[in-house]
């Protein structure tokens, strides 16, 4: 189980909360619920309803798009994060390609925290655009 501070520092190491300081961090730590999943254990399915974003602590997790894995993600790295922003269906399966420690923030504690912080959306902006741009590559 991890502590608040090993999720600060932790938290201080992804890119969608990079610019936080470490008063925000201990925000976010303290809604971020330590979660882990078994080798080929499905997180959610494409289609499922969804309102959790998950940052990877350790592990990798594949992501699959109709029936085809489209990516490998690994440790700091998230997922979840457009269920968070709209309550529209999953967009991909995700699967634990390996054992896998992730911290789970749920969408109305992070709504909550978005309304306080302005880097927390851009951080999310940069996340989604970053992945768009791979995609028309």
């Amino acid at each position: 189980m991890l502590s608040t501070l090993e999720k600060i520092l932790f938290l201080k190491g992804v890119e969608l909360f990079s610019q936080l300081s470490g008063e925000k961090l201990a925000q976010v730590a303290h809604i971020a619920r330590e979660v882990e999943f078994e080798k080929g254990r499905r997180i959610f399915a494409e289609g499922d309803t969804g309102n959790s974003l998950y940052l990877i602590v350790s592990g990798e997790v594949n992501v699959v798009k109709a029936g085809k894995t489209i990516a490998l993600l690994g440790e700091r790295e998230c997922f979840g994060e457009m269920a968070i922003l709209d309550s529209e269906p999953r967009s991909a399966t995700i699967q634990a390609a390996t054992d896998a420690v992730c911290l789970d923030i749920d969408r109305e504690d992070f709504y909550d925290l978005m309304t306080d912080e302005h880097e927390i959306s851009q951080g999310v902006i940069k996340v989604l655009v970053r992945r768009l741009r791979c995609t028309n590559t």
